[in-house]
């Protein structure tokens, strides 16, 4: 597995296809943390992001086993895009979903505890990765996605344009806006530093 890493996604996903399943663990590992992280901005919950990264990973073998991979050396983007969508459907199955509504119309699943808040919860509650979770959650949601997507994803702007499908004009214009208003926040300390 050691001389796995020093080889390209490519060359893994080929060994992967010729039945190295050791290749596929590789380019997991590789790319685990982006893939991960962005889903857990875009869906702001752990384990609902957990179950999307498997989700990710389960289509990406399903499709290179398929031999229907064609991203030649793009992989990384191939895969954020599978990301980015599985978490817009799960919005959109949201959106058909009737929330359940207290009384005093919060929603039920935000009042119920289920359970006491365990050590990886608080370790991931630091301080400075909270204060940007909340500044990115005042942005509006084109200009959190494009951040996201650029900054925690790695990305560029024309694969942020074809994912969001804007262009990339209009890309751009998101993160600078979205740059402005973080920047705003700071300075107006809207956000208790």
């Amino acid at each position: 597995m050691h001389t796995l890493s020093k080889l390209s996604d490519q060359q893994l996903i080929h060994l992967f296809q010729e039945g190295t399943s050791e290749a596929l663990e590789t380019l997991v590992l590789r790319h685990k943390d982006k893939i991960y992280t962005s889903i857990f901005l875009l869906v702001k919950d752990k384990y609902l992001a957990e179950d999307i990264f498997q989700d990710v990973f389960i289509r990406v073998i399903d499709t290179v086993r398929g031999g229907r991979y064609t991203e030649e050396g793009k992989f990384l983007p191939w895969a954020m895009r599978i990301a980015h969508n599985l978490c817009v459907d799960h919005f959109r199955k949201l959106k058909r979903t009737p929330a359940i509504k207290t009384s005093d119309n919060h929603d039920i699943f935000e009042v119920i505890n289920f359970s006491e808040e365990g050590a990886d919860t608080k370790m991931m509650k630091r301080q400075s990765y909270d204060r940007v979770r909340r500044m990115l959650d005042l942005l509006p949601e084109e200009q959190r996605e494009v951040i996201i997507l650029r900054h925690y994803a790695d990305l560029s702007f024309k694969e942020i344009a074809d994912l969001t499908k804007c262009s990339i004009n209009t890309a751009l214009g998101r993160m600078r806006y979205g740059l402005i208003n973080l920047r705003k926040m700071m300075v107006e300390k809207q956000i208790a530093l």
